[in-house]
């Protein structure tokens, strides 16, 4: 069992010493926080050599950047945000490399027609805007779901909220998405 700092007051204090260089402050930390650290990425990625590189990533850069830190939040809340963000931004480059596999090996699809590929970049654009004009929280559910592929119980995870607040999040998204696209979407035929 990794040990636990008492909130608040043990985390000020070892931040304090942190800023100072002080070695056992962050050796302290480190074994906190280090295995949750793990396991939030590893839930999101599903790899366990990504999730511990991911997690020393960020232990390293609280060492890094330990004279500068202003937390406005805990040191925890801290930590997991950015691991939550180091995975999401490698699950990103994960998927722009699949999508760009195709070229690097000279596959070619061939083109499809202008007509085509300009109401194709209308679509894009209506549904980029559509998102982007969802509220910021249901926004990231949306794309946590969606462009990520992440699971329910995983956002909730990622997010540090309930599954029924990810369920609604997402009912809400994809009701606005619809309101927004109808004149995109095809005509409901005897539905």
């Amino acid at each position: 069992m990794s040990p636990e700092p008492d909130a608040g007051v043990s985390d000020r204090a070892l931040l304090d010493r942190l800023r100072d260089g002080d070695t056992d402050a962050f050796d302290t930390l480190f074994r906190t926080y280090y295995s949750r650290l793990v396991g939030l990425a590893g839930s999101m990625l599903r790899e366990p050599a990504a999730a511990e590189e991911i997690a020393q990533d960020v232990m390293l850069e609280l060492w890094r950047r330990r004279e500068a830190l202003a937390f406005t939040a805990s040191v925890q809340a801290y930590l997991f945000r950015a691991t939550r963000n180091r995975a999401l931004n490698h699950i990103r480059h994960q998927r722009i490399a699949q999508r760009a596999e195709p070229f690097a090996a000279g596959e070619m699809a061939p083109a499809p027609s202008a007509d085509r590929e300009t109401v194709q970049g209308e679509i894009d654009a209506a549904l980029r805007q559509a998102v982007a004009a969802l509220p910021a929280r249901c926004r990231e559910v949306f794309e946590l779901s969606r462009v990520h592929g992440l699971s329910q119980a995983e956002i909730a995870q990622a997010m540090d909220i309930s599954v029924k607040t990810v369920e609604a999040q997402m009912g809400k998204a994809l009701r606005t998405l619809r309101e927004r696209l109808a004149p995109w979407l095809p005509a409901a035929r005897g539905i």
